[in-house]
């Protein structure tokens, strides 16, 4: 007597394939930090545990959590819960091996396992089929050698045997992947998406043969790829395409391979289109993701755009032993600081109208402005999903002992609201959320000061402590002439706009504690504003401390320099910069806002 859900000598049925690849899935899963460890092609970014855990989880919160009735009506559910769900490379290639599978079966409410292993087949082609430039040694191979070894026999009279003897091919094909793909050699490791499609097999496998499914087997190789470095690896990537972008295409009548071709046209690499004539996810690898998600707008809907900071991701390894810090693009970051002091940075959606893009990714702030001025549509922002801030802590605590995220000020945004949603959905008690009751150069300075301190090697709740100290004495100033926007906002009544022009003044306002920006002056007159704003903010700072200084503008850089350097003057300035403050000021401030945020230096 056996225990699996696939008894000798009958068709597979929908609840056995269900539980079956429910095993599957949680092996890949149990095993994503060790796929991120070995991720070495096409970029050493380690994330394709992640990404395949991302993909499979969608499955199971989808498809796989209902009763199933046929085969071929499960494999198409999940299938398109694959491409929904899908991230990264490899797991666009497995959603669309899923679909290609579910395709091959059609409606068929049980199957022998010869129509599986035709389906199977199927799947291969298909996703060979999505890959632009398709390269030996990665998981592709491993697909093919489990559709080659998985045989179409119709005396199939013990299921394990059948389906063990196509693992056992499938292992064989992994273990040649070093020697078809160089960088895989030189790291001495398997590919790791091949290596996530074979634990995705050993699940089922499991199961098939009425075992426990094994959620815990040390992926190979390891003490290779440490001895080498991610840093190294990284040699092979291609700077000019830093950004891992995907969105979902949806229509009716669409056309994989057209759109697959227009994105390799455009220059991109690593190009997947996994789906069907309806619904498609798009990967590649990009130097400027809107351009892309301008590209596939041309073939449908696009939705669910994201792009990921390759280089960012590569650069986590490097400290991995440190805390990871983690802010919002409503942060005023100077140039280069993100980069120096490794902080991951979430951006905020953005749209004009029907087109959406990604703050400072998919559009630059002076692009904004750009469009600001020209258009008649005004523009909004809006927080990112939880699932953006989900993907960013599942990947930096696969290789940082917690994570701390500094956000917008909780009372003028919900950002910090679906970072806790995101924090609570998956490691809560290592993922720390700290509102910084503040925006834009405050935001970015509160933000500075915790990834200095996680570089110093400062443990997650000192890092809290320290900015709940620092925050109150984080200020920020904005000053404006033109109220414009925020009256065609709705923001402020018409007759404001009307009394402050009548009146000649020149509105200040202040973060206060709560983080809301509220009026608490003005400067009446035209004349001399940038060295009168200056002296009012000198003024209102406590004696005895040296500053770091950020001043933003909107749209008016050389207003913005000239309050540098008139802050220099009259502030005890440790540093400063200049920025150019990005569409959450912006959009509700206008062009022409000018923005002073101040931290003390302690020491």
């Amino acid at each position: 007597m056996t225990n699996a859900p696939f008894p000798r000598l009958r068709a597979i049925r929908g609840p056995g394939l269900r539980r079956a690849l429910i095993g599957g899935a949680h092996r890949v899963i149990a095993h994503r930090d060790g796929l991120n460890r070995i991720n070495v092609f096409p970029v050493a970014d380690g994330d394709t545990g992640n990404n395949l855990a991302f993909t499979m989880g969608s499955v199971l919160s989808g498809a796989l959590s209902r009763r199933a009735g046929s085969v071929g009506e499960l494999l198409r559910q999940v299938g398109e819960d694959a491409v929904d769900g899908g991230r990264g490379n490899s797991g666009a290639i497995l959603a669309q091996f899923l679909t290609g599978v579910g395709a091959g079966l059609g409606d068929r409410i049980a199957v022998a396992p010869a129509q599986l292993a035709r389906a199977v087949q199927a799947g291969a082609r298909a996703a060979r089929e999505a890959v632009a430039d398709p390269r030996e040694g990665t998981m592709l191979s491993v697909i093919a050698a489990f559709a080659e070894s998985l045989e179409a026999r119709e005396d199939v009279r013990d299921l394990p045997a059948w389906f063990g003897a196509a693992l056992e091919g499938t292992r064989r094909a992994l273990a040649r992947t070093p020697q078809q793909l160089p960088v895989l050699l030189k790291a001495g490791v398997v590919d790791a998406g091949a290596q996530g499609f074979l634990h995705l097999l050993e699940g089922i496998g499991a199961v098939i043969g009425g075992e426990a499914v094994p959620m815990h087997n040390p992926v190979p190789e390891l003490d290779a790829l440490q001895a080498h470095g991610h840093d190294e690896l990284m040699t092979d990537a291609d700077p000019a395409h830093r950004w891992c972008s995907e969105c979902l295409v949806s229509g009716e009548g669409l056309h994989p391979a057209a759109l697959r071709e227009a994105v390799t046209a455009m220059g991109a690499s690593c190009v997947v289109v996994a789906g069907s004539s309806t619904r498609m996810r798009l990967h590649a690898h990009v130097a400027a993701p809107q351009e892309l998600f301008e590209v596939a707008s041309r073939f449908g809907r696009v939705e669910s755009t994201k792009a990921d900071d390759m280089h960012a991701q590569a650069r986590t390894a490097e400290d991995a032993s440190a805390v990871a810090i983690v802010t919002d693009s409503s942060a005023d970051l100077p140039d280069g600081v993100a980069e120096a002091l490794h902080l991951h940075v979430v951006p905020l959606r953005l749209n004009f109208g029907e087109q959406d893009y990604l703050d400072k990714v998919g559009m630059t702030p002076a692009q904004f402005y750009a469009r600001l001025r020209e258009s008649d549509v005004l523009p909004r922002t809006s927080q990112p999903a939880p699932g953006d801030f989900r993907r960013q802590f599942e990947f930096l605590l696969a290789h940082h002992p917690a994570v701390v995220y500094v956000g917008v000020a909780r009372a003028v945004s919900g950002t910090i609201q679906s970072a806790e949603s995101a924090a609570q959905r998956g490691d809560a008690a290592r993922t720390f959320i700290v509102d910084s009751a503040n925006a834009a150069g405050g935001q970015a300075l509160l933000a500075i000061a915790a990834a200095e301190l996680a570089r110093r090697g400062v443990d997650a709740a000192t890092i809290v402590a320290k900015l709940d100290a620092l925050r109150p004495r984080t200020l920020t100033w904005a000053l404006t002439r033109d109220l414009t926007m925020a009256v065609r906002g709705g923001r402020l009544p018409a007759w404001s706009k009307t009394v402050v022009e009548l009146l000649g003044l020149v509105p200040i306002a202040k973060v206060k504690p709560s983080g809301k920006l509220g009026v608490v002056g003005g400067l009446f007159g035209s004349a001399r504003v940038i060295e009168r704003f200056a002296r009012y903010v000198a003024r209102r700072l406590p004696d005895g401390e040296r500053w770091r200084l950020i001043v933003g503008h909107c749209d008016a850089a050389g207003e913005g320099a000239a309050l540098l350097d008139a802050l220099r003057v009259q502030v005890p300035c440790h540093e400063s910069w200049l920025v150019e403050t990005g569409p959450a000021i912006g959009a509700h401030a206008g062009p022409g806002t000018l923005v002073v945020s101040l931290q003390p230096v302690e020491g």
